[in-house]
């Protein structure tokens, strides 16, 4: 069996691009026969640019609850915070004292905003210890990532090497990287990737008046309603093609091509197959916000579960160290 650790960042809800690009295809990998998936939602990690606690309370229960409406599945697995597991902490102190300073320095967490020192923290430097303790708490064997998170893989590979090595013991599994070349890349409402840095995501968990008024603001040329136009070039097809089946978007090129068909029908076709597709996981998601009691009680049971396992490998590293 394959133990498979996915983190997911705590800053508001996730958007389409998220669901797409990544929370649909680990849920795919998480229910093939023999993986075993821990997904944690990373609020500690959050604290790095996230100070606000009321906001960061809604943002765990946002992603929380968009994981569930799409049917993740924990008691096979386990959905879990990662501030209520403390012993991620604990360890993150112990891997700490093995890890060179350079080695940090090099991160790319680092280095993007280390020409401004007096704005990074010392959690941003520290950042993939923490991730480290995250991944080799749980003897995870693959953690899904995209191809700029694989030095973060890396660093947490050669802290678990020096540790086993220290100790001349197996004592951590050493994790590989598992990036999905075919990852989608889904465009936003300006045409660059989908992104909250953007802010050109579409956030399908929105009431429908809200949700047509964002979908409006692809943006599109000024192809005049009666002419042509090119499907390829257009942000409102792309999209519209990630969603929908082979006929649908057969129909739809056909539409743009004869022309008579205006990038107002286009964007209203859209929005309508958004509904449409997602209606089950909005309903969803909008009963699991309005009732945390159930969002707490399915985190709580995934906590218990990773806990037991923390607990057992943080006994054997304090053995080991002599505490």
């Amino acid at each position: 069996m394959s133990r498979i650790l996915t983190g997911i960042q705590s800053t508001n809800i996730p958007h389409l691009g998220n669901i797409l690009g990544a929370i649909l295809p680990a849920i795919e990998l998480s229910k093939q026969p023999g993986n075993n998936s821990l997904l944690f939602i990373a609020d500690l990690h959050s604290l790095t640019t996230q100070k606000d606690a009321a906001q960061r309370i809604n943002s765990v229960n946002s992603v929380a609850a968009t994981w569930l409406a799409f049917d993740f599945d924990t008691e096979k697995n386990m959905l879990y915070r990662q501030s209520r597991i403390p012993e991620v902490c604990e360890l993150t102190w112990y891997l700490s004292c093995f890890t060179p300073f350079p080695m940090l320095a090099n991160a790319h967490s680092f280095k993007d905003k280390s020409e401004r020192l007096s704005d990074v923290y010392t959690g941003l430097f520290t950042y993939p210890v923490l991730m480290a303790a995250d991944i080799i708490l749980y003897d995870a064997e693959f953690v899904p990532v995209g191809k700029d998170q694989v030095q973060h893989i890396e660093i947490t590979r050669d802290i678990a090497q020096k540790f086993n090595h220290q100790y001349n013991q197996e004592i951590f599994v050493l994790p590989q990287a598992k990036v999905d070349e075919s990852v989608m890349i889904v465009p936003g409402t300006d045409g660059q990737k989908m992104s909250k840095s953007y802010n050109n995501y579409i956030n399908i968990f929105l009431p429908e008046k809200e949700l047509l008024k964002v979908v409006k603001t692809i943006v599109t040329d000024a192809t005049p309603l009666e002419e042509p136009k090119n499907p390829d070039s257009c942000n409102v097809f792309k999209l519209y093609s990630l969603l929908a089946d082979a006929n649908q978007i057969t129909e739809m090129r056909a539409n743009y091509v004869k022309g008579g068909y205006g990038y107002g029908h286009a964007k209203t076709a859209l929005y309508e197959l958004i509904l449409a597709k997602f209606e089950k996981p909005r309903n969803r998601y909008n009963e699991l916000m309005s009732n945390t009691d159930l969002l707490e009680k399915e985190l709580q049971i995934g906590e218990a579960k990773a806990r037991k396992l923390a607990q057992e490998k943080l006994k054997l590293v304090r053995s080991v160290l002599g505490f």
